[in-house]
């Protein structure tokens, strides 16, 4: 029965660990690494960044639940930041879903670059797409953990954080803003010290996860099955712990019973 409880607990584990951020603070990101542009054309991470610090975000371009809102915010929060894009810092939007094309990065950042309620320099923020698994790999250097999903009717998906990362111009992992909104304040701060290579910590902060898409409701819906899975994983790990002690109190009584005989 002990053995049982904790292969679950251990289950549940491997399962909480799957999703979200695992920060690897002062990780180096390989400057080398290749992604492709808007243009199709290749790219390396050490051109994107120009010697700059970077603000990072990993996105699904065909989501339409917290990739959308996040964009929507960097693009608010870039327009009120007091800081010289292009010469204090980049910005680099990357999408981690399969088969997503140039096509789909030009038009997102072209939606994106347009609701920047400032004059910006657009060279300062652009949109990539994997060349090969790069952008598996980049999300495995950062920390950013994702599932794919496919529904019964074939539709793919991602279940995903949403968290904004900044790289020294080095490539080195300084800080996580966790969440979909960003003060410009903490954005500057935040870029300054990614400039200077000094390690910064993540401000507590709620970490939204983007869950299944539901094609007839053209919304992402938290996946409630899921959560009876847990309630009921969690139910049964109580009662197991209580027919553990139970059973134990029973060895004890029954010992005693001996001894008084």
């Amino acid at each position: 029965m002990r053995k049982l409880l904790m292969f679950v607990l251990f289950t549940l584990s491997i399962q909480a660990a799957n999703i979200g951020v695992n920060e690897k603070l002062g990780a180096m990101v390989p400057l080398d690494m290749t992604f492709i542009d808007e243009k199709g054309e290749k790219v390396t991470l050490k051109k994107m960044m120009d010697g700059k610090p970077a603000m990072l975000s990993l996105n699904y371009y065909r989501c339409s639940g917290i990739c959308n809102a996040q964009l929507a915010d960097m693009a608010k929060m870039l327009g009120e930041l007091d800081l010289t894009e292009n010469r204090d810092y980049k910005v680099i939007t990357v999408s981690f879903g399969e088969g997503e094309t140039p096509v789909l990065a030009k038009a997102k950042r072209a939606t994106m670059l347009k609701s920047i309620p400032r004059d910006f320099v657009h060279d300062a923020w652009h949109f990539y797409v994997s060349d090969g698994n790069s952008s598996a790999e980049l999300a495995e250097k950062v920390g950013f953990t994702y599932k794919k999903e496919v529904s019964k009717a074939g539709v793919v998906d991602y279940i995903h954080p949403g968290t904004l990362i900044l790289l020294s111009p080095e490539g080195k992992v300084t800080r996580y803003l966790n969440g979909i909104n960003q003060l410009p304040f903490d954005v500057k701060m935040a870029v300054m010290e990614a400039g200077e290579g000094k390690i910064g910590p993540t401000i507590a902060k709620k970490l939204l996860l983007c869950f299944a898409y539901d094609p007839k409701g053209r919304t992402y819906v938290f996946q409630w099955e899921k959560i009876s899975g847990i309630v009921i994983t969690l139910i049964m790990i109580f009662f197991f712990i209580y027919l553990v002690k139970t059973s134990g109190r029973k060895e004890i009584d029954n010992q005693q019973n001996k001894g008084d005989e």
